[in-house]
């Protein structure tokens, strides 16, 4: 597994990490045995990216992190979690004191006295270009609560406005062969910038995992049931917000361009890690052996990985471009 610089932290992460969205709720149900295999596997994989929030699952997804951890001594894993949806997304909300109160919750849940890396959770954009944003992040760094910060975004407009920040550490944002705005400005400037990349949605909430066809169903608790037209949340972190029927023929085509032994899953992985100014690419994983074939992906031939591209940039151009492109 590739590890690479996480911006100017002093630490390295693995190009291929693991979102743990999952582990805490809205995919269904994962018990707790279940997490903590994934987590197991990830690492015996080669894994050294935890990517958390304090919101997933009310806090069970950072306390099995840190149950996980507390375990393995000497694990070598950088914890990203985030922060900022524990109350109605409003500027006036996102004030030091509930910084304080966010971080120090996390701190217990994970069982640390400094975070590695805290992201904002998507906040609204006049929090992402407000001064006094980042002078609050600046003064959790001076007091030891965090070790770094950055911004998880919906919008490529957001994570410019967040990559100009001489502070920041990393954008998280969606990027995949569904959502390839990031190409235009968004990883370039990261890159010029210093700042790290976490790709996340990397498989399009599953439609790029190759296995839903038109009668797929998902659990009443999967976001993936209540949240297609962005009923719950963004309507963007549900398929990328690409609609699922048009995603299925979209998905189709792009594994009709792989060569026999070489997945629609694994080449998505691939080739988001391979694209310059990625750091990490998150997926999530549920059972261990998704776990294992994530962490695998780096291995795909870069010569696949160019014909895939090729593929990816066509069947984007042709289904999704102009839906997608104007969004986010």
């Amino acid at each position: 597994m590739h590890q690479r610089p996480l911006a100017a932290t002093g630490r390295s992460v693995s190009s291929i990490g693991l979102g743990t969205w999952q582990l805490g709720a809205d995919w269904g149900d994962v018990s707790e045995s279940q997490a903590l295999d994934v987590l197991a596997a990830s690492v015996e994989a080669g894994v050294t990216l935890f990517d958390t929030a304090d919101v997933y699952g009310d806090g069970r997804s950072e306390s099995l992190i840190g149950r996980f951890l507390a375990a393995h001594p000497g694990h070598g894993v950088t914890v990203a979690t985030k922060m900022g949806r524990r109350v109605p997304q409003e500027p006036e909300n996102y004030t030091p004191d509930h910084f304080r109160a966010w971080t120090d919750r996390s701190r217990e849940n994970l069982g640390v006295d400094t975070l590695d890396l805290v992201q904002l959770h998507c906040p609204p954009s006049a929090v992402i270009d407000a001064d006094e944003t980042y002078d609050a992040l600046d003064a959790l760094v001076d007091s030891g609560a965090i070790a770094a910060y950055g911004v998880s975004v919906e919008t490529c407009a957001q994570a410019l406005s967040a990559i100009a920040r001489p502070g920041v550490s990393n954008v998280q944002i969606i990027f995949n062969p569904f959502r390839l705005k990031p190409l235009d400005e968004v990883l370039p400037a990261a890159e010029a910038a210093g700042v790290a990349i976490f790709a996340r949605v990397p498989l399009a909430s599953g439609l790029l995992s190759g296995r839903y066809t038109a009668s797929t169903s998902f659990a009443a608790n999967d976001h993936r049931t209540f949240n297609r037209h962005g009923e719950a949340f963004d309507r963007g972190e549900t398929f990328s917000g690409v609609d699922f029927a048009t995603g299925l023929v979209a998905a189709e085509e792009l594994s009709a361009a792989l060569p026999d032994g070489v997945s629609l899953p694994a080449a998505s992985l691939a080739w988001i890690a391979s694209c310059p100014g990625v750091t990490s690419v998150i997926p999530g994983a549920r059972t261990t052996a998704q776990a294992r074939s994530n962490a695998e992906a780096g291995s795909i031939d870069p010569a696949v990985l160019e014909t895939f591209a090729a593929a990816v940039v066509d069947v984007y151009d042709r289904r999704l471009r102009e839906d997608i492109h104007p969004q986010w």
